[in-house]
């Protein structure tokens, strides 16, 4: 009867978060010379209404930059030329009697997709098992899929990526036959005294509720058990509340029986993982970052976020491998944080090539101009890095760095991307190159991202938030490894994954499986964001 009502409420609480989360405006990406009259023309409505949604966006909106649309509007626009798509996909997606034809409009499609031409008996699953692609992958490569495979399609199996540089290994996820897994997911859903909130910085993000948190990070679980279940998974999906911090943990130790369980993701306190660690013996997945994940001991705990102490570290390897022959200017404050990142940072980069290494700190709260100028370098590479957070001095360094001459120049690096940065205009990021290390990363025209938003919204209504990626991202990664009849540690080794929006990339530290998967992103002036490493 517990177990009861707790999936009731889970039902209720998903479709209500559900309903609230739906939109009435989606993004529109803006095409190569198209303006605000122009997109408003095309949706059939006024200028003025247009730019009234987007009061920052001139009569040239940037190409690839995206505005905020009507989603009516936009609906009716994709109707009237569905007509249009559909005979331009069957081009793609056709049945070709005459042999030359065929092997033509192979060799075309070959250019950027795998194909296959579809046999007698072949099956959306079987397609899975050959190819290792899922069915919405598929229905959103080849729409006419939705009628079925018919024998002599040939259909479009993966985009093809450009080859580049690789370094490390990489795991290739398989599924063996008949796999049974079964899951437990802990989190502090608080059925009982749900008004309460938890300062969600600890967990993922600023001003989010704990309801948000727990019940995104659930639905994107959900899609990830769907999307694996249709690859033929067999999983058995055990979702537990830990109520208030602290209290039911203990109850759930004693009262069921979590070490039949093939891995635990949660809960999201660190002294309560801890605490369950202790009494269980399966792997127990940290699904966030805390300060005090750095003291965990079991050897059965896996951090999935990095501890900060491997930004710097990342950032210290770019400059070795990446960049020679420079100044570098490290800005830091009076503050022994500030100090112990400098201080760090400056060890991590023993045997690198930079030419000249300053450490300038504020005098009576900025740093003067002036002394930039007495280090930075005219027509040379010049670089800045922050290791401070105080908003006051990162925008005044940033402001004195996009005021320098113009035979001077730098780029500004951070550790990590912090709120502070937030709070400074894009353009002025754009202007100094701001190239930062981040434990996440969206490319939104990739096919898995496309599929895991198609996904979650033919099921929730809704596009996926922050915290409902993650919960996919997490739960996904951890379920396909242990679909390969493999241990959990063992596929750690054989190599780093991606997935929608994180790398899993995990390594052993003080016995505990820590996750070092981070990105190099840099700021474009077109205010689009790059992935360097």
């Amino acid at each position: 009867m517990k177990h009861l009502k707790f999936f009731i409420f889970l039902c209720i609480l998903t479709f209500t978060i559900s309903c609230g989360q739906q939109k009435k405006y989606i993004q529109y990406k803006v095409k190569s010379g198209e303006t605000m009259s122009i997109i408003a023309d095309k949706l059939n409505m006024k200028t003025i209404d247009l730019v009234r949604l987007n009061p920052d966006v001139t009569n040239e909106p940037v190409t690839d930059s995206f505005i905020v649309v009507p989603e009516n509007k936009m609906s009716s626009f994709k109707d009237q030329i569905k007509v249009n798509v559909d005979n331009s996909n069957k081009k793609d997606t056709i049945i070709i009697d005459d042999t030359s034809e065929k092997e033509n409009h192979l060799d075309e499609l070959k250019e950027k997709f795998e194909t296959y031409e579809v046999q007698k008996g072949d099956t959306f699953y079987s397609l899975n098992r050959n190819y290792n692609v899922s069915r919405d992958e598929l229905l959103l490569l080849n729409p006419e899929l939705k009628e079925g495979l018919k024998v002599g399609m040939i259909i479009k199996i993966k985009e093809k990526i450009d080859e580049v540089e690789v370094i490390g290994d990489f795991y290739t996820d398989y599924i063996q036959n008949g796999i049974d897994l079964k899951i437990a997911l802990l989190l502090p859903f608080k059925t009982n005294t749900y008004r309460d909130s938890l300062s969600p910085k600890k967990a993922f993000t600023k001003n989010a509720t704990l309801m948000n948190i727990t019940t995104d990070f659930y639905m994107g679980a959900e899609i990830a058990v769907d999307s694996l279940r249709q690859q033929g998974v067999n999983i058995e999906f055990n979702v537990y509340d830990t109520g208030s911090r602290n209290t039911n943990i203990n109850n759930l130790i004693s009262e069921e029986n979590l070490n039949k369980n093939d891995a635990i993701i949660g809960p999201i306190y660190s002294d309560e993982v801890e605490n369950i660690a202790k009494n269980v013996n399966v792997p127990i997945i940290f699904p966030v970052y805390s300060s005090s994940q750095s003291k965990f001991n079991s050897s059965n705990v896996v951090k999935t976020s990095p501890d900060k102490n491997i930004f710097r570290e990342e950032l210290a390897s770019y400059f070795i491998d990446s960049l020679t022959q420079g100044t570098l200017i490290i800005i830091t404050d009076d503050k022994y944080k500030s100090i112990e990142k400098s201080s760090s940072f400056q060890a991590s980069l023993a045997g690198s090539n930079i030419d000249e290494i300053h450490v300038l700190s504020p005098e009576k709260g900025f740093i003067d101009k002036s002394r930039f100028l007495k280090v930075l370098k005219p027509n040379e590479k010049n670089w800045v890095v922050m290791a401070t957070d105080n908003n006051v001095i990162v925008a005044d360094v940033i402001n004195s760095l996009i005021g320098l001459p113009n035979d001077i120049s730098a780029k500004l690096f951070a550790m990590d991307k912090e709120k502070v940065y937030d709070e400074i205009d894009n353009k002025k990021l754009a202007r100094v190159g701001f190239t930062f290390v981040s434990n996440e990363f969206v490319d939104e025209t990739s096919l898995v991202s496309k599929v895991f938003s198609r996904q979650y919204k033919d099921k929730n209504n809704a596009l996926p938030s922050f915290y409902a990626t993650k919960g996919f991202d997490i739960t996904y990664d951890i379920l396909v490894r242990l679909a390969s009849g493999n241990s959990l540690k063992s596929t750690f080794k054989e190599g780093a994954s991606f997935r929608v929006e994180t790398k899993f990339d995990y390594t052993k530290k003080n016995k505990v499986s820590s996750n070092k998967g981070l990105f190099i992103l840099q700021y474009n002036k077109d205010l689009t964001i790059t992935k360097l490493k």
